[in-house]
């Protein structure tokens, strides 16, 4: 299951029932779990862990240095969960002392050729990234959200979970959950309500969600008075409560 063309460092540690193909380098400090499918000419460096089921294709560099001026050398990490797909030409760095000093991708996740995910991200579970979406340094990507083609997100940004980004958005401030943003410069354009009907959300919590996101972008309140008309709804919506930590936790202030 190993091409004899691939160099492995003795070091590795390579689970059961591991595919790699002809030409890809595992350096020492990589763990690639069972069930793994590594394509050729794949370079998985760094203090690099993978989980199980992964299936990365050709010409990836996975676990490359950080591309932060500030970086000495450090032994910063990079984890990856379980079952995500990572096609062809992505690069995902490790972290920075700077932050965690970790970058950190979830399960499920589906990511598509041409990917950068930055030193310090923290991906979620079940995302989408269409191809070449770029994460800058720092950034964090919530559970099923959905970034497309081309998009742009700088960094220290938050992407709230069941947030869909179209193609080519430039992302500059954090984006709350459950929003549709589209358009340069980029703008919200109402919920993401189909894809919230895919994963088994209400038509009431979904309306609920409509009202939040009306109180918030299109009732003219003042930021503060729309987060706490909106928290109050949260207590008979809990569903809306995701909205409100959001608002809470915000450092970048959010798109609006």
């Amino acid at each position: 299951m190993i091409h004899p063309t691939a160099l492995i460092d003795p070091a590795a540690r390579i689970g059961a029932n591991v595919h790699i193909g002809a030409y890809s380098l595992i350096g020492p400090h990589v763990e690639i779990g069972d069930g793994c499918e590594i394509g050729h000419h794949c370079v998985i460096e760094g203090h690099t862990t993978i989980g199980r089921n992964n299936r990365i294709f050709s010409f990836n560099a996975i676990g490359g240095a950080p591309q932060d001026k500030k970086y000495a050398g450090e032994p910063t990490r990079l984890e990856i969960g379980d079952n995500n797909t990572i096609r062809e030409y992505c690069t995902l760095n490790t972290g920075t002392i700077q932050d965690g000093g970790v970058t950190r991708m979830g399960n499920d996740n589906w990511i598509m050729a041409y990917v950068h995910i930055a030193h310090d991200c923290q991906v979620g579970n079940h995302t989408i990234m269409a191809n070449n979406a770029t994460l800058a340094g720092h950034v964090t990507v919530e559970d099923f959200a959905i970034l497309g083609g081309f998009v742009g997100v700088h960094q220290f940004c938050h992407i709230g979970a069941h947030v869909i980004l179209g193609i080519s958005a430039v992302i500059r401030q954090d984006v709350p959950p459950y929003l549709t943003i589209a358009g340069n410069p980029a703008a919200p354009h109402g919920i993401n309500s189909e894809g919230l009907k895919r994963r088994g959300f209400s038509a009431e919590s979904i309306a609920a969600i409509k009202r939040a996101y009306k109180t918030l972008y299109r009732s003219g309140l003042p930021l503060a008075e729309a987060q706490a008309q909106i928290a109050a709804e949260a207590e008979t919506y809990p569903e809306l409560m995701p909205f409100v930590a959001f608002l809470q936790q915000s450092e970048r202030g959010i798109l609006r």
